[in-house]
């Protein structure tokens, strides 16, 4: 049976009778319909249920009050909600064909995004404009939209046994390297708006810019973090690529140009950090509902898998490389570096036919 729209007597008294309702297509873990409210376009996006539901519905409306803030908008509008259903109603966008370069306005509204946020924000939630229902919660210590998380020794663990398994050797100061690299990242400054999952899909290429959808993976941190997918190759994504040094230039020079323009400051941070640290990360090789279940990267040598426009060895290939050209000349990294490029080096002796990933993103997306 098809869910019924869930557009209940207190949104229906602060916005109105709902019509024409269509269903979208979405992820697994919300549903999506398009209505009319009194003649103008909306979206109905409710949170599917499961076990962190309710922590998703509370980080994504945290998220879209935060954002609001910034000017020119960077998400929809949201123009109400109902907690008891953890639903959401937005304004409507229609989503433009990006052009080929799209990462360069990309980068710079996700650094709009990041710089609406600041110390301020580590408590509780903004409350934002009148809501349909009572205030949303979510963990005590830092609010609804929690800090950053960055890898952890464990995955320095587990990417050091794949060396093993690839029988490339570690350079014995490699261990050190990463103990450190996985310190500073999470003492990294930053109270920037992350996205969570800024990928593409989850950005809307509208006539008045780049607009982002789909925040229930919100989190504060560093804003490096995430422009570090430009070069990484989109590591939480279906969509991953692989722009052309020279665009991606251009738009690491855009995000630092809005950064600046909003902030009156330049970007805090670490980029080849960031990008080291996506490395480590065997969860971001799966989509969302296979992380934190086995150690993906173990996985990685005895079988490859697709997901979305990659394999998880075409993914590791392309951030080994990175990661392998980032940091060499870096004191602190420098074993890392010749790391890197070694196990990529065995990946393509052992799997010849590994491709690099796609320069461009589907243009149905």
């Amino acid at each position: 049976m098809r869910p019924r729209l869930p557009f209940g007597d207190q949104l229906r008294a602060t916005l109105g009778s709902p019509a024409r309702p269509r269903r979208l297509g979405s992820s697994p873990r919300s549903r999506v319909w398009r209505i009319d409210l009194a003649g103008a376009a909306a979206v109905v996006k409710q949170i599917a249920e499961g076990p962190a539901a309710a922590e998703q519905y509370a980080r994504e409306v945290a998220a879209l009050r935060l954002a609001s803030r910034a000017d020119p908008p960077v998400v929809p509008a949201l123009l109400g909600t109902d907690p008891s259903q953890l639903v959401l109603v937005l304004e409507h966008l229609e989503h433009r064909r990006p052009p080929s370069d799209w990462i360069v306005g990309y980068a710079a509204a996700l650094a709009r995004l990041h710089a609406v946020t600041g110390p301020a924000d580590t408590g509780p939630a903004d409350t934002g404009p009148a809501d349909t229902g009572p205030a949303d919660t979510g963990p005590a210590d830092t609010g609804p939209v929690p800090a950053w998380s960055g890898p952890t020794t464990d995955d320095i663990g587990s990417f050091l046994r794949l060396a093993h398994v690839l029988e490339v050797p570690v350079p014995p100061g490699v261990p050190g390297e990463l103990e450190d690299l996985v310190r500073r990242l999470g003492q990294a400054p930053g109270h920037s708006l992350l996205h969570g999952d800024p990928c593409p899909g989850n950005d809307l290429h509208t006539a008045s810019g780049v607009r982002f959808i789909d925040l229930e993976q919100a989190a504060l941190g560093n804003g490096l973090t995430e422009l570090a997918y430009l070069r990484i190759g989109f590591p939480t994504c279906w969509c991953a690529t692989a722009a052309a040094p020279p665009l991606l230039d251009r738009a690491e020079s855009a995000y630092r140009a809005a950064w600046r323009t909003a902030t009156g400051t330049e970007p805090s941070g670490d980029l080849a950090d960031c990008c080291a640290g996506w490395l480590l990360r065997g969860d971001a090789l799966v989509e969302r509902a296979h992380r934190g279940t086995t150690d993906h990267l173990a996985r990685l040598p005895d079988r490859d898998w697709k997901w979305g426009t990659a394999t998880a060895r075409q993914r590791l290939a392309h951030r080994l490389g990175v990661v392998g050209q980032m940091t060499a000349g870096r004191p602190d990294l420098s074993e890392l570096s010749r790391l890197s490029v070694d196990m990529r080096d065995r990946m393509l002796a052992r799997w010849p036919t590994l491709l690099p990933l796609p320069a461009q993103r589907p243009a149905w997306s």
